[in-house]
Formats: C-alpha cells, sequence, structure tokens
C-alpha cells in the first residue's frame, strides 16, 4: 500500500549504524520489490535475519485437475473441514498463471511461522476473529476484513473465534486501481475508500527468543526452514512495504441512475485479475432503472463470486459460503424471475466479492467434490 509508514526506532540516515546501549550494532534489512527499483521498507533487527541454523523438510504441492468440461460451477466451501494448519491444509479451488484461490477453515493458531516466498496472498475473512501477527508487528482480524500480505513476510495467526477465510495467492503484486490513485500515490476523492479506512501493523516489543522455524511457500513446494533467531525481532523499520487489512464494511459503493458495471465495486488488482466488493447499496433511480445485472458475456475473463451475507438477489439456491463460477464464452446473468423480482426495490444487502480473471481458470478435483452438478441447467425454467 503506497503511503509511508514508520515504527520503533531508526537511525536518522539509511545505511548508518544503529546501536543498542551496550554499543552492540543492529542488523539492517531492506525489503524491496521489483529489485530496487519498487516500493521497499528498512528493518531493523536484535540479530541478522539470515541466520539459518537447520534446513528440515521440503513438501511438494500437487494441483490436481482432471477436466475437460466447460461449465458453470456452484460450490459450496461450507462442506470443507476444520484445519489446524495453514499451507498444506488449505483448500485450492481454482488457479491459472497468476492466482491460486483456496478457502482455509482455521481452528487453532497456526504454528510454525509462515512465508510465501512467491505470491502476495490477500484473505478475505469471511467468519472468525484472531491476530495476524507479523516482523512488522500485529493486525486484530475479524468478520469482513481483507488482509494483504506482501511476499516475503513472515507472519502467523493466533485464532481466537474459528477463522474461516478465502485466499487469493497473486504472483504479482497486489495494488488498488490506478484510477483511484493521484500521481503521488494518495487515494482520491472519488477513490471508495481512503486512507483512513486502511489498518496498519501495530508495533510490539522484539522477540528475542530462538530459534524459529519458518515454513516458505514457493509456487509448488514448502521449505522448512529453523533459523537461530526469532524474525519478530524488529527494532524498527520504515517505509511503504508492509501488511494491512482493511474491512469490506468501509467500502461506500459508487451507484448510478441506472445500473452501474462492475468495475465501480474494484477494490484491488494484480496481474491478470481484478478483485471487487459487492456491498450494501441504493439500487438505480431512474424510473424505468433494472435494478438486477443485465446479462453478460465474459468473452475476455473468468468470473469468481464468493457470497458472504445478505440476499443475493440475482441468484437463486446460493448461501453463505458459495462461489460460482462463469467461464469466458458463455453467456451469464440473473436466473429466472430474479429480473423482474428486482423492478421496485430500492436497495440491495449483500456482501459478495468478485475476482476476474483475464487468463481461464482450471477447477481443482477438491473444488469438484463440493460442486452442484446441476447449476448449468438453473437459468431454465424446468427443474433437472
Amino acid at each position: 500500500m503506497p503511503f509511508y509508514q514508520k515504527r520503533g526506532i531508526l537511525p536518522s540516515k539509511r545505511h548508518t549504524q544503529l546501536r543498542d546501549k551496550s554499543g552492540k550494532l543492529y542488523s539492517e534489512e531492506l525489503i524491496s520489490r521489483n529489485g530496487f527499483s519498487g516500493m521497499y521498507s528498512n528493518t531493523y533487527h536484535l540479530n541478522p535475519p539470515s541466520a539459518v541454523k537447520k534446513i528440515g523438510e521440503c513438501r511438494t504441492i500437487h494441483l490436481s485437475n482432471n477436466f475437460t468440461n466447460h461449465r458453470p460451477h456452484h460450490l459450496d466451501t461450507n462442506q470443507i473441514p476444520a484445519s489446524e494448519k495453514y499451507f498444506n491444509s488449505r483448500i485450492p479451488l481454482f488457479y491459472n498463471e497468476d492466482i491460486t484461490l483456496s478457502k482455509v477453515h482455521l481452528e487453532k493458531s497456526i504454528t510454525p511461522l509462515l512465508r510465501n516466498g512467491s505470491a502476495d496472498e490477500l484473505f478475505f475473512i469471511h467468519n472468525g476473529t484472531g491476530t495476524f501477527k507479523s516482523n512488522f508487528g500485529d493486525l486484530d482480524l475479524k468478520s469482513g476484513d481483507y488482509l494483504v500480505i506482501p511476499r516475503g513476510v513472515t507472519y502467523q495467526i493466533n485464532v481466537t473465534m474459528q477463522l474461516e477465510a478465502l485466499v487469493l495467492e497473486s504472483f504479482s503484486a497486489i495494488e488498488t486501481p490506478e484510477r483511484y490513485r493521484n500521481k503521488f500515490g494518495q487515494l482520491l476523492e472519488h477513490s471508495p475508500f481512503s486512507e483512513r479506512d486502511i489498518r496498519t501493523p501495530k508495533f510490539s516489543e522484539p522477540v528475542k527468543t530462538g530459534p524459529a522455524e519458518v515454513d516458505v511457500k514457493s509456487k509448488n513446494f514448502i521449505q522448512k526452514y529453523q533459523y537461530e533467531n526469532h524474525p519478530f525481532d524488529l527494532v524498527g523499520w520504515d517505509g511503504y512495504f508492509f501488511p494491512f487489512a482493511f474491512s469490506i464494511h468501509d467500502f461506500m459503493p459508487i451507484t448510478g441512475k441506472i445500473h452501474q458495471p462492475p468495475s465501480v465495486h474494484q477494490t484491488f488488482k494484480g496481474n491478470g485479475f481484478v478483485v471487487c466488493s459487492f456491498v450494501p447499496r441504493l439500487f438505480d433511480y431512474h424510473p424505468n432503472s433494472i435494478p438486477a445485472p443485465y446479462s453478460h458475456s465474459n468473452v475476455d475473463s473468468d468470473e469468481i463470486i464468493y457470497y458472504s451475507s445478505g440476499d443475493f438477489m440475482s441468484r437463486k439456491g446460493i448461501q453463505e459460503g458459495s462461489i460460482t463460477h462463469h467461464p469466458m464464452g458463455i453467456p451469464h446473468g440473473p436466473q429466472p424471475g430474479k429480473t423482474e423480482e428486482s423492478i421496485g426495490k430500492t436497495e440491495t444487502n449483500e456482501f459478495a466479492i468478485m475476482i476476474d480473471t483475464f487468463k481461464s481458470l482450471n477447477m481443482t478435483n477438491e473444488a469438484e467434490k463440493i460442486e452442484d452438478k446441476t447449476y448449468p441447467f438453473s437459468w431454465t425454467n424446468n427443474d433437472h
């Protein structure tokens, strides 16, 4: 997120000495994107962050896909079991060259520490509460929160009430849309959210104990490391690179006299995808407006919608925790009766997340197990 933050103690200049009261030199670490040309933060550790004591097992990740069908899908993610782990037990549902989309139900706090070495992560917390703890500090989590974790951040999640989250891994940086930002990176007046809505980490005292185990995830494996010192041993940091949280309840929808396209609800973007937030809002106010969305042919994108809560006015047979997938190449829209039913209504009361990808998505074998195979026929007036 492109605005400057600083925590703890810092030297007056980068790459200069910072010592404790006994004269011991703190260890500086630069965390940067695009080599040395992107966003970065300078962090200051009690001990060198590179001291590896042991390299443990390496576990391979297989994304399985045996499908040849091209059809709409409806998944009931409530069937996914709760787990005490994370990287190796969250359930991947869809993937392509740009993203992997998974669902996780966390029953207990995560151990060991985690670090995604090849992807940014975007959580949407559907249910539950907890605390995200990282080398940059802590963030409290609650239902409705987006949590953005840039790659390379070391973290842990302490669960206080079972967490249910949609997790998007992006192999490019997750950013806010350019049209919402001025040339300085500040969110503009017409943006549906502002920097006031962004929660940044609360700094805590450095952890002085060690060693510490870290699971480092790459695209297709998880490597276990044991570090001599705990990665949360920072005494200070500053810069533009850090994890942050933003509640969907703070998203202020843009409405119009006639139906607005989904792009007005855009919240995040990355290479090959966008993320949009559908929230309670007033409907269109033209006297002949049709509140239900018009039918749409996805000629350049696949569409995923995750239904979080409320009354999903354009769909039937949908519940909280449902995911629909409409692949490019075929039209989709409101189901029979939903368009006529919407006329005259003044507002909607739903929360949903839309992810559009510009490359086709593969559905995993795990997703097939929770699929409603009658969904492709739900636009007819006949029962199947």
